[in-house]
């Protein structure tokens, strides 16, 4: 279901999670347990070029953790479909570009 089908439904949940970062759907992951997750994919990619298709969640995760941002700006970050997030550097180094069109420079 979109969020607007479960927000009907389910507001003051819904309200919650988006408020909560430690708030889970039953059997989901908080927003903080989600950053955690890929912070620590993050942290074990070998140096190199790598290239992962992800959803905008995992996007606003990685950024997140890359420029050790307080959780509760996940949901303030926006990744627009069909553009790259280029995340360089290191583990504890990160610099990011993001917003590119796919395809292009």
């Amino acid at each position: 279901r979109t969020l607007a089908e479960v927000g009907a439904v389910e507001g003051q949940a819904v309200t919650r999670w988006l408020a909560d970062p430690d708030c889970a759907a039953p059997g989901g992951e908080s927003v903080r347990q989600v950053c955690a997750r890929v912070g620590r994919w993050l942290e074990s990619v070998p140096e190199g070029r790598t290239v992962a298709v992800v959803e905008p969640e995992v996007v606003r995760a990685a950024v997140v953790h890359a420029l050790g941002l307080p959780v509760g700006t996940f949901w303030r970050l926006d990744a627009a479909p069909l553009t790259a997030t280029e995340l360089s550097g290191r583990a504890g180094r990160w610099n990011l570009r993001l917003g590119r069109a796919l395809g292009g420079e």
